[in-house]
């Protein structure tokens, strides 16, 4: 199966979707079960108290809190807008930020980030230039701190549908914002699986979407590869990808060739396969990397390796490097409930 596809079905009557390139796996997104808050949610919410120690407060959201790593400038009782950063763990307030995105397909509109920006990724000058002026002719009206980034996805798409697209994030992240009046309150869903699938995975654009597909397409089988610890790597060796309560272990193994080619070959494959298994299973927090030895002078190569590969990660993540012990520390953001918590027992 050659191309870029974007396969949308269910799972329990929940929404999934499923991003192949060239056959193989490259994103899953499932909505959680049950009533659970999703990512990119936006509130009003209202502030509670600061927690000393942790700076940030918690905010009363309808049936229950969330923290916000904000202090300055609030006091307990204002009302204020707030989005979800990230999935909801059980037993812990929900993650929440003031710094709003209002996010489609082709442009994100940036509340108290003024300014439009145009994609780095469109290079075309006079295409830039075009953007531009449609941009602006489309953001005027807009609240003075309301900004625009223009996402590369809208390179060649047609220029009413563009102009459309804005104004409708731009009339809503107004009326959003300036909706303070009322106790907490959900104001913007956040977007269920197909919905991200369509707005996140549009660049580039997908070469078939297919509806239903997860069994003509062989995505279960996908899926179910994903609940084993060990990934088979490129030249016999596997990686061991084990969560924790406090971590992420994973370590790397070369198989029955042991010599130091054999080892950075390993480790070079296993950095490079890293995020897509990070993402697909769901995985953030601490993450610490057992690489097969190797000397010291190879450490070199696979700090570039590890940046390369994680440099197109979506969720933010953090590589701190070697240990004493010769373990590679690193974070990565949680930005999705893990795999296993999401299919439960569905198999």
């Amino acid at each position: 199966m050659k191309g870029r596809v974007v396969c949308l079905d269910r799972i329990d009557g929940r929404e999934a979707a499923a991003l192949i390139v060239d056959g193989r796996l490259e994103d899953l997104l499932i909505d959680p079960p049950g009533d659970v808050v999703l990512p990119g949610a936006i509130y009003r919410a209202v502030a509670d108290r600061p927690v000393k120690g942790q700076g940030g407060m918690f905010v009363k959201l309808p049936g229950g809190s969330g923290f916000l790593r904000q202090v300055s400038g609030l006091a307990p009782g204002q009302r204020i807008i707030v989005q979800v950063t990230g999935p909801t763990e059980p037993g812990k307030a929900v993650p929440v930020t003031t710094r709003l995105l209002f996010r489609s397909r082709w442009a994100i509109v940036t509340p108290g980030a003024p300014g439009i920006n145009i994609s780095r990724r469109i290079r075309d000058e006079d295409v830039r230039a075009e953007l531009q002026a449609l941009a602006e002719e489309a953001m005027a009206g807009a609240p003075a701190d309301h900004g625009l980034i223009l996402r590369s996805a809208a390179e060649g798409e047609d220029e009413a549908a563009v102009a459309e697209d804005i104004l409708a994030m731009k009339d809503l992240a107004a009326a959003v914002t300036a909706d303070l009046a009322g106790g907490p309150e959900l104001l913007v869903d956040g977007p269920g699986a197909h919905e991200a699938a369509w707005r996140d995975w549009a660049d580039p654009p997908p070469d078939e979407v297919v509806e239903g597909g997860f069994t003509d397409l062989g995505v279960w089988e996908m899926i179910d590869a994903l609940r084993a610890a060990r990934v088979d790597l490129p030249g016999g060796g596997h990686i061991t990808v084990e969560p924790t309560r406090a971590l992420v272990a994973v370590d790397v193994n070369t198989g029955a060739d042991t010599s130091p080619a054999a080892a950075l070959k390993a480790n070079v494959a296993a950095a490079r396969e890293l995020p897509r298994q990070l993402r697909l299973r769901g995985l953030g927090g601490q993450v610490v990397v057992d690489f097969a030895p190797v000397p010291k002078k190879d450490r070199g190569t696979l700090d570039q390796v590890m940046k390369a590969a994680f440099r197109a990660e979506g969720a933010e993540t953090h590589l701190a490097g070697w240990t004493g012990l010769g373990l590679y520390e690193m974070t990565r953001k949680r930005d999705r409930l893990a795999l296993a918590d999401l299919l439960g027992g569905v198999v």
